[in-house]
């Protein structure tokens, strides 16, 4: 009998527990499943020389012409893509959709500056699933 309910309990084992696999080390699946780029630096600057953002602010004039929002990512897992959402008085103006690429890569959005863009903005930094990394709020001024 005792032999009869091992029995049982073994052949029970065995089709309802998943077999065990081993882990993965560190870094060593292609996809890297479960990491997230990590966003280390955003800024609103006039432009970008070198990937690195030159004259950053949060007010600038309207004289400068142009302005960018520079973002650093580090790590980025694998390839994909991220958002600078820009928003003028709270409408959207307009995306721009920048892929990232591992290990870490540093990336940048501009825009031509009108007579009519003064006023408040926002860009909002997001992954491809809507995910907000950071809003960065600056001012056009005259």
């Amino acid at each position: 009998m005792k032999t009869g309910i091992l029995f049982f309990f073994l052949v029970l084992s065995i089709t309802v527990v998943p077999p065990v696999h081993p882990q993965s080390k560190a870094g060593s699946s292609p996809d890297r499943a479960g990491e997230q780029a990590l966003l280390v630096r955003a800024v609103m600057c006039e432009e970008v020389r070198n990937y690195s953002p030159v004259n950053p602010a949060v007010v600038f004039s309207i004289s400068s012409g142009r302005i960018s929002c520079f973002t650093a990512f580090d790590p980025v897992p694998g390839k994909m893509f991220i958002h600078h959402n820009w928003f003028h008085k709270g409408t959207m103006v307009t995306r721009k959709t920048l892929s990232l690429k591992p290990p870490k890569w540093s990336t940048f959005s501009s825009i031509q500056l009108r007579e009519m863009d003064k006023g408040p903005w926002f860009i909002e930094i997001s992954d491809s699933q809507g995910k907000i990394f950071k809003t960065l709020r600056f001012s056009i001024t005259d």
